[in-house]
């Protein structure tokens, strides 16, 4: 279990049998936290799944909250959707904070985890919950990585992907971002390796590796256009606990110091790690020839400004997988355009799922303000202009 506040909705299933890695270690025990929404459908086919982001939660109808609803993508009256919180993370899913067998935590000494070995604990939890067909397979950032990890592990149940601000393997400019994280927490006296006190655990540390992300999560754009060189005051008023500094590192101050109130330092090191294991091809076999080896029909957001997950890294993925469809994503945000504009591009969204399942006249009820949100664009790949966007 985790110290970390949980959906009252949360629920709770152990696996059955001590679960191995890819690293060759085993859990003993694995329990998974997850919530659903919406029921099965007597064939069992009508399921979907949503993969969070790397400090997300089960709570998807909370951080993707426009994506839910009747008529909407994630429509519990139609769809059964399933969200889980991931292996590693401190959200009720097994992780370090959770008993080892020595009935202490696991701290520091919780083994290594891969995007796959969370994707199979998915699965494992997939089959338990008696699922036969996975209609589509949604995630962002870190839950994108997963989504396309599902179509490779489970072809026959996953019957398409969406994945959002992703790639298909970290790149070297996502692993030195990694890195710093890492340093930031290891700068810490009280990280000491992971072998802390829960009862003191490396702050600081943790909200500087915090703030290290969050400038990689947004754009220089959206930051000039929030605070430019204001104060705190002239941005926060008396919110502002920094009303002289400059706002921005108000802002980021503010962030670090609000994962560490709500998420466990060594669970953000072996998520961090676990990202930087992404590789669709490992193990595999050739790198392009593994992507042109997905079959189902996969929807690649792309998000203009993202400065994490750039704009080439899924252009790749729609060249190589056979059937994918590029969602260009207008956004200021950067790479937390895809949580911050869901509502611009549910409708994009909506109208893949509805394709793949043949009722594409639902979707057309229900594009409001379709003019105003980001069209799929088909091969050929857009090429990238001097105005720093897609054409």
């Amino acid at each position: 279990m985790t110290a970390f506040r949980l959906s009252a909705q949360t629920r709770h299933r152990r696996l059955e049998r001590p679960f191995r890695l890819e690293s060759g270690a085993w859990l003993p025990e694995v329990e998974v936290a997850y919530r659903t929404w919406g029921r099965l459908s007597p064939t069992a086919d009508n399921a979907i799944l949503v993969c969070h982001a790397l400090t997300g939660s089960a709570d998807a109808d909370d951080w993707w909250a426009p994506l839910f609803g009747r008529g909407r993508l994630l429509d519990p009256e139609r769809d059964f959707i399933v969200c889980s919180n991931v292996l590693g993370g401190c959200y009720g899913t097994t992780g370090p904070t959770s008993p080892a067998p020595d009935g202490r935590p696991w701290g520091r000494c919780f083994p290594r985890v891969t995007i796959r070995d969370q994707v199979r604990l998915q699965m494992a939890l997939i089959d338990a919950l008696g699922i036969r067909r996975l209609q589509l397979v949604i995630g962002g950032s870190m839950g994108g990585l997963q989504a396309l990890e599902w179509a490779l592990l489970d072809p026959e149940r996953v019957m398409a992907v969406a994945a959002l601000a992703a790639s298909g393997r970290h790149s070297a400019w996502c692993l030195a971002w990694s890195e710093a994280q890492r340093l930031a927490l290891a700068a810490d006296p009280r990280y000491r390796d992971g072998d802390y006190d829960p009862r003191d655990p490396p702050r600081a540390g943790l909200a500087a590796a915090r703030a290290i992300a969050m400038a990689t999560y947004r754009s220089p754009r959206s930051l000039e256009e929030r605070f430019g060189r204001r104060s705190g005051h002239a941005v926060f008023g008396a919110a502002s606990d920094v009303p002289d500094d400059y706002a921005v590192n108000g802002w980021l101050r503010h962030h670090g110091r609000s994962l560490t109130e709500r998420f466990d330092a060594n669970s953000y090191r072996i998520l961090i790690d676990a990202l930087d294991t992404h590789d669709l091809a490992r193990g595999r076999g050739d790198y392009e020839a593994v992507l042109r080896a997905i079959r189902q029909p996969v929807l690649i957001g792309s998000i203009d400004s993202d400065g994490l997950y750039v704009p080439s890294d899924q252009w790749e993925l729609v060249r190589l997988i056979p059937n994918a469809t590029l969602l260009a994503i207008d956004s200021v945000h950067g790479h937390d355009g895809f949580l911050i504009d869901a509502a611009r591009f549910h409708d994009a969204l909506l109208e893949f799922k509805s394709r793949r399942n043949g009722t594409l006249h639902a979707a057309e009820d229900f594009r409001s303000g379709w003019d105003t949100v980001p069209r799929f664009k088909d091969r050929p790949i857009p090429e990238y202009q001097a105005s720093g966007g897609p054409s």
